[in-house]
């Protein structure tokens, strides 16, 4: 059977399955019911597959080709969740429009573990010496909890190097940005509007803290950046104050994202918005604020001289015909997680359009391109005895 012909029906099943993730919408589905197709078709695939339990109702899968012995292991990373449909027109009925494939999650990222599936079944008659594993993980789109539990039983699995399978237009990412999330509360004194002599307005109060954001917004963007990433970034994201039109407000509250690049880190971050508080407390002696720092994570790089990023750029040349281009991406993705615990990554993925859009597709030539580069790679990681 052709690639295209095992590949392609492999991704329509995939995209069909309900899999939206229910911290983004209550009640959504969640992972259990791809999990089991991805499971059962491993299975049948002759894969070794492991069921690893995240949260409730919410598992990875890792399917392996089992290796004969003696060379480095290669790890696939792709997941299953996907956001809504809210918008979309027929969302979970796949269809294929020339070379495009549509559907919520095609891009993102369903192909991608079509293509990583497909790679292990063919990798495992191949014998390579060493295992191709593919973890078919949970949630990525919230809080990443089903590759954050990969990480940490990694020693299990003992991959030597990591492919991401997000899309990347068929670049080779070797960097991709950081983030943290702020909240900032400002505290005045509640009084009626009639009576200004007693209120403080926590919202005005505020809007000197906002004025300073943008300042350090352009002074970020102002700097020497990342050669692939391009500068740091603030951005004010929420804002919510008051209790009634009548009234001086005694509270507000923003929220904040910081983009963080791979020579930063939520310490500096915190240090920059702190000195904002700082200085407007100096000029102001009725300014009072709280900074408190939420969800954060690392941004990720890795050498281009890797073997694994050369070993990577070889074989998109060769299956592509072009040589092999390099460069970041600005989303995060769970690449910074296997990169933390010390794993060579990258990530390489097809091309598309509309993550979380309306309109969602996958350009299936790339997907056949991706699936065949993943084969080719293994091939000469999994056999090497370096």
């Amino acid at each position: 059977m052709s690639i295209q012909n095992e590949l392609n029906p492999l991704i329509e099943q995939l995209v069909s399955i309900d899999s939206i993730n229910p911290d983004l919408i209550a009640g959504a589905a969640g992972e259990a019911a791809i999990a089991q197709f991805v499971a059962n078709w491993a299975r049948e695939a002759g894969l070794a597959v492991e069921i690893q339990p995240v949260a409730d109702g919410r598992p990875n899968v890792i399917v392996t080709a089992r290796g004969s012995g003696g060379g480095k292991s290669l790890m696939l990373n792709a997941h299953m969740d996907t956001v809504g449909v809210t918008g979309m027109t027929d969302g979970l009925a796949p269809r294929i429009e020339g070379n495009r494939l549509y559907g919520r999650g095609s891009y993102d990222m369903k192909a991608s573990l079509a293509a990583c599936l497909i790679t292990a079944k063919r990798a495992k008659a191949l014998n390579l010496r060493g295992d191709v594993i593919v973890t078919a993980v949970s949630d990525e789109e919230v809080a990443s909890i089903g590759t954050q539990a990969i990480c940490r039983d990694l020693a299990r699995w003992q991959p030597d190097a990591v492919i991401v399978t997000e899309p990347t237009e068929m670049e080779i990412a070797v960097a991709h940005k950081g983030f943290v999330w702020f909240d900032i509360e400002t505290f005045g004194v509640a009084a009626h509007g009639s009576r200004p002599h007693l209120g403080v307005d926590a919202i005005v109060k505020m809007g000197k803290v906002l004025t300073e954001l943008d300042q350090l917004d352009l002074h970020l963007r102002a700097e020497i950046g990342h050669p692939y990433l391009g500068s740091g970034s603030i951005h004010a994201s929420l804002i919510n104050g008051g209790q009634e039109l009548s009234s001086y407000p005694a509270y507000c509250k923003l929220q904040v994202e910081r983009r963080t690049l791979p020579s930063e880190n939520a310490e500096i971050a915190q240090a920059q918005l702190q000195a904002i508080l700082d200085r407007c407390a100096t000029t102001d002696p009725t300014f009072k604020a709280k900074l408190t720092r939420g969800l954060m994570r690392d941004a990720f790089e890795v050498p281009e001289t890797a073997p694994i990023v050369q070993l990577c750029a070889q074989h998109v040349q060769n299956v592509t015909g072009n040589p092999a281009k390099i460069g970041g991406v600005s989303f995060w993705a769970d690449s910074a997680f296997f990169a933390s615990a010390g794993v060579p990554t990258l990530l390489l993925g097809p091309r598309g359009f509309g993550a979380h859009g309306v309109v969602e597709w996958v350009d299936l030539d790339t997907v056949h391109q991706c699936a065949d580069i993943y084969l080719a790679v293994a091939q000469a990681f999994c056999n090497s005895l370096e």
